[in-house]
Parts: structure tokens; sequence; C-alpha cells
């Protein structure tokens, strides 16, 4: 037997296969447990109508002869939103310039939206004209996968962040290294001509991530606020590479609009807070960065859930395999500091929260093959509750918040008059956040994308 609701077919066994196609018609979700995106307490038995993308009613009872999908058990809840990620930059196990292809992008953004993410935000190291194309395309929903938004190249240190060895053969076209304040306003100017909707500046010389190594160079100060004062020129706000709490400092009183990670190196102090609370500038405290350093090297039993198997690729379900490499990956200085750092960033982002501070989300997904697409936003979730947010608290940081972030009004909320990217979830993660890895249905403008991620009787 099978149901039919427009261009959805679900099989009598819960299958669901999906066309890419817009649905034109309306449909109704019926019954369904419907967390919003607010930070509100979830509502039980709600009906959500949409019509040609967009929900157009929530509680109200379909129009006789409106196609209806039974949600009944199901959690309805909106996209995730990432504000920091990066694209083309992985392929497999290496990371290079020669990855940033419009296909490996492409794949990227797809399997985002399979996880749920449906906006991302490539916050720099990206090449133009390609990823000045690709978000213009995104945006219109030309190509499958999340929508695009980001920074193209960005400004670091002559010899410093981001390092040469993190990304093989990285030239000036995916990130700019001014000596002096004439040419960092000069790259900004570049950027702002491309269309870039941010400026993205690396203020870090990786002593503590990587204390076996000297520190890198930093950017001159009067080189990073010449780049501000000219972003701000433009009309473009500036998110700032931080680590630690006096670059931080720093960065905010000369202008910074966003902290692109959290503070990692000690506690934060009230002049933080109040840095952050009289400039309204955003913190992403991109818990899952550190994480990732060792997560894999210590639970290589997360090979044997799908929703951590499809992440990776084949190069890295054997690497993490490997004994060996689990080995010398947890005997580095650097797993070590790693947890000292999730340890602080934590400490830090309740702090902050509590102090009423603009809090954003985001991963640095894509930035190493240890960071995966889709997968890492969600144990972003787990970790913000493991730092002492509730579960609602978390889903509204990436939802409501992440989307005002970035400007967005049509999204992160699930309300009439929004748009209809939403996830249908078989369970709650309002209650138990790590259910946020049962999304069956992925909705994308209104339209159902993805059967998601709950397994569908495979096995590794």
């Amino acid at each position: 037997m099978m149901r039919h609701f427009g261009l959805l077919t679900c099989l009598a066994a819960g299958t669901c296969l999906f066309s890419p196609s817009v649905m034109a018609e309306p449909v109704a979700l019926l019954h369904a447990r419907l967390v919003d995106g607010t930070g509100a307490a979830a509502k039980p038995d709600m009906t959500i109508i949409i019509d040609h993308g967009q929900i157009v009613s929530i509680g109200q009872a379909p129009e006789s002869g409106v196609r209806t999908l039974d949600l009944h058990g199901k959690t309805v809840m909106p996209a995730l939103i990432s504000d920091h990620s990066h694209v083309g930059l992985v392929d497999g196990m290496t990371t290079a310039s020669r990855n940033y292809t419009r296909a490996i992008i492409l794949a990227a953004l797809e399997q985002y939206r399979r996880y749920g993410v449906l906006t991302v935000t490539a916050l720099g190291l990206n090449k133009s004209p390609l990823f000045d194309q690709l978000r213009r395309e995104q945006h219109q929903g030309v190509n499958p996968g999340a929508d695009l938004f980001g920074v193209d190249q960005g400004i670091g240190a002559p010899g410093g962040m981001p390092p040469e060895a993190m990304v093989d053969k990285m030239g000036h076209d995916q990130i700019f290294r001014p000596h002096t304040p004439q040419e960092a306003r000069q790259a900004v100017d570049r950027m702002a001509d491309e269309g870039t909707d941010f400026v993205k500046i690396w203020l870090d010389d990786l002593h503590l991530t990587n204390p076996a190594k000297p520190p890198l160079p930093l950017l001159g100060a009067p080189v990073w606020q010449a780049a501000m004062a000219e972003a701000h020129k433009r009309h473009l706000r500036v998110a700032v590479h931080i680590h630690d709490l006096d670059l931080a400092h720093q960065a905010l009183a000369h202008g910074a609009d966003i902290l692109a990670h959290g503070v990692r190196d000690k506690p934060v102090d009230t002049a933080l807070i109040t840095q952050l609370r009289t400039t309204g500038a955003w913190y992403i405290p991109t818990l899952s960065l550190d994480e990732s350093t060792y997560y894999f090297a210590e639970h290589p039993e997360v090979l044997s859930q799908s929703v951590v198997y499809d992440a990776m690729s084949p190069a890295l379900r054997d690497t993490v395999a490997d004994k060996n490499w689990r080995k010398s990956t947890l005997a580095k200085p650097a797993s070590a500091a790693a947890h000292g750092a999730l340890a602080m960033n934590e400490r830090n982002l309740l702090a902050l929260y509590r102090g009423g501070v603009h809090i954003g989300f985001g991963t640095d997904s894509g930035a190493t093959p240890l960071r995966l697409p889709g997968f890492a936003e969600h144990r972003e979730l787990v970790l913000l509750v493991q730092a002492g947010l509730t579960p609602l608290q978390a889903i509204n940081l990436a939802t409501q918040q992440a989307a005002a972030l970035l400007g967005l009004q049509d999204r992160g909320v699930l309300a009439v008059g929004k748009r209809a990217d939403l996830l249908v979830i078989d369970g709650a993660p309002d209650r138990t956040i790590s259910d946020i890895d049962l999304i069956s249905q992925v909705w994308q403008r209104g339209t159902p994308v993805s059967d998601g991620l709950v397994p569908k009787g495979k096995t590794p």
C-alpha cells in the first residue's frame, strides 16, 4: 500500500521518496509536535500548512481537498543554520587548494542538507568567481543542497594563520596576506567588489592550539585595524578568528562585529561581556572544533553508527579504524590542548549566555577531514547542552539566533510567513538533544528533499 501526498510518496514501511521539484500545491502536516525555534516549549498535535515554499498557517485545520501528511509521534522543528563552516577544502583525507571545485562544494552542500543544515556560511578561504557564482545559484535554488553565504578570501598574516600547511598550495586566490595597511584596504575592496557577505580576519598565533610548535606570526595591529575600518566603510561586517581573551578584547575595541570562535585560553571577564553587549557583536563558540581533534580517536565505536559512518569518506573511515592512527593522535600535545580548550570554551559559553550576549551557531566544519559537514553541527548541539544550556536553548541558537546573526528574516523559526525549511524528527530533541540524529525528513522551501538520517535497514 502506498500513500501519496503531492510530490511526497510514502511507503507503508515509512520510507519516503522525494522529488526535487517545488511543491506548488498546499500540503498540511498533521499531528506534529512543534518546536518553533524561539526557545518556547513544544506544542503537541499541531497542524502546519505549507504553500509555495512558505508556512501559511499553524494550528488551523486544512481546507477540504488539501493534501495531508500525518506526523503523529514526530517532532517538526526549523532546519539548522551554520554561521561558521567551510566548503571546497577537503576531499577524503586531503585538505588542498585543488579541492575547490564545483563538484566537491555541491557534494558538501548536499551532505549539509541531508543532516538538516539548510543554510551554510563559508567563512573564508573561498575562490572567486566560483564561490560567488555558487552562492547566487544556491540562493536561487538552482542546485540541490544547502543555501550558501560567506566570506570570499579573507585576510591572514604573511606566514601566519591560517597556516600554509593547512591547505596545500593555498594561494592569493583563497586568502589575502597584506603586509601594509594599504594592502589590507585593497584586499577588503576586492572582496567587497566581489560581493562578499562579510570580511574575515585571522588573529591567532596557534601557540595554545599546537603547543609543540613555535607561534605563528600575527597580523600587525595597523594592518588588521585598517582592514576593519575599510570593511565598515564598505558597509561590511567583520568576523574575527580569535582564540585568546586578550585578542578578543582588542578586536572588539576596534570594531569586530563577530568573534568567529570561542575564547579558550582563560575565563572570560566582565569586561568582555560588557564589550559584547555594548557593541552588539556576536560570539560563535565552535565547541566541536576542538573536540574533533580527538573525538574519533577516542571513540572509534561511533563507526558503527550510520549517522557517523555516512558522513565520512571511505578514506576517513579507514583512518579512524586504524589503531595506530588513534594511538598517535591521542599522544599528540594538540589533543591534550584540545581537551583543555573545549572545557574552557564550554565554561565561557555558559558565562556569556547568562550574561545576555548574542550567541551564534557554527562549528568550522569542512575545514579539516575530521570536521564532518552536518555531523559536526549535531555534535555542536550536544556540546552546547553539555556546557549547561537546555536542549531548547541550544536549538534556539542553531535556528533563530543563527539566522539573526546573518540578518536573515525569512528563516530560523517556524511561523506564518517564514520559509518552510524544516526537519521532521523521529524523537524529541527538545528533551534529548541527541535525537537530532533521528531526522526522517528534510523539507527545503516547502518541498521534501531528503529522507534524512533515520536508518532504513542499512548497516555499515
